[in-house]
């Protein structure tokens, strides 16, 4: 039923039998010399050369002010939350259509989140539905202490009108900017919009440090506070242990930054075969009338980070699910939307009808760089 795509998929990744995965990582550089390096160097946790040097590439590469690597997105997001001022039994706002680590990520702080829906062209929040929320906040419920937006597989959402929106009430904004690496609007990285943002360096994302996060700032300040509590918030001494604050140990090992310094340095070719992929799904969808591509909206120069596509039904996009991975080619629906799930089933939230009807009909395609060693 679905031969066309499959094959297409097939000649695209030079695959003709094999299983093909939704998004490996490619190791094509100095990975595994970085690794020995650091296995040599005896320096294989959160002390040595390589957590300070990724820090650096991505400050250099974001034009952020400051860049903490952490040991995942999720820790990376709860502290960020909190040096934002997170409290409990607060509200914060975020948007239905995620993964559930935004959501987690929240719960951490004691927090409630709050779910609001999507904006069909971007997947991310809708800054519409923000002001219908904030416009229409009963106290009562609870005082909205931030807001979080998600950029959708590696699409910006409209991020410059959801920051002046909550300038306006006095909200600071949080990017959970995971999916993000290599993206940019207007010409600004995602994740330095926002007071905070928050990279993620998965073993599915655009590059990777097996596990690994990274907090990103523009405020100087912010930043060197930000590493100072998310490396237990020890003061600087020579072999006294004593800690000003209650901090976390999130602090990224060496080895894993070792992985990730490899990957910045082929950041630029993963990026461009990516939108090489893009471009070679986007043309084939044009001849599909009843299959839309989902592509960057508007001022989003994106990494592609997972191809999309929207089928016509649901049910046009469960067969096709199911037949793709029958025939070994990964594909993947998009997330449960959280007040879908019974761990969320009480959290506020609006209608979410944009982001219910993307998550019927949306489909993730195989998306990972196509580089060779």
């Amino acid at each position: 039923m679905f031969d066309d795509i499959l094959t297409f998929i097939r000649e695209l990744y030079r695959e003709p039998e094999a299983f093909i995965p939704l998004h490996a990582p490619v190791f094509t550089g100095r990975e595994k010399e970085y690794l020995c390096e650091c296995i040599d160097s005896t320096f294989v946790s959160s002390v040595g050369q390589y957590v300070g040097r990724m820090e650096d590439m991505i400050t250099d590469f974001t034009g952020a002010a400051k860049a903490v690597a952490v040991v995942n997105g999720t820790c990376g997001l709860t502290a960020a939350l909190h040096l934002a001022g997170v409290e409990p039994e607060t509200l914060v706002i975020t948007q239905g259509l995620t993964f559930v680590a935004t959501a987690n990520a929240i719960s951490h702080t004691g927090a409630r989140p709050v779910f609001i829906d999507s904006d069909a062209d971007t997947l991310g929040m809708s800054p519409d539905a923000l002001r219908t929320f904030l416009e229409n906040h009963d106290p009562a419920d609870g005082r909205v202490s931030a807001c979080v937006p998600v950029h959708i597989v590696g699409h910006s959402c409209r991020i410059r009108e959801i920051c002046a929106l909550c300038a306006e009430y006095g909200i600071p904004v949080v990017e959970d900017a995971a999916e993000g690496i290599g993206s940019y609007f207007e010409g600004q990285h995602l994740g330095t919009f926002g007071l905070l943002g928050v990279l993620s360096f998965n073993g599915n994302k655009t590059i990777t440090t097996g596990g690994g996060g990274m907090i990103i700032t523009n405020d100087e300040e912010l930043g060197i506070r930000t590493r100072h509590l998310t490396a237990t918030a020890k003061t600087p001494h020579r072999w006294e242990f004593k800690h000003d604050a209650i901090g976390w140990n999130y602090r990224m090992p060496n080895i894993n930054a070792a992985l990730g310094c490899a990957q910045m340095e082929k950041l630029d070719d993963i990026l461009a075969d990516k939108k090489a992929v893009a471009q070679a799904y986007r043309a084939f969808f044009a001849e599909h009338a009843d299959i839309t591509y989902i592509d960057a909206p508007k001022g989003c120069d994106s990494n592609y980070w997972l191809n999309t596509a929207l089928f016509a039904s649901k049910e046009q996009r469960d067969a096709f699910l199911a037949e793709s991975n029958d025939k070994d080619v990964m594909t993947r629906p998009m997330w449960t939307l959280m007040s879908d799930m019974d761990i969320y089933q009480n959290a506020l939230s609006d209608s979410l009808s944009t982001a219910r009807d993307i998550t019927d009909r949306a489909i993730n395609l195989p998306s990972g760089p196509r580089l060779e060693s």
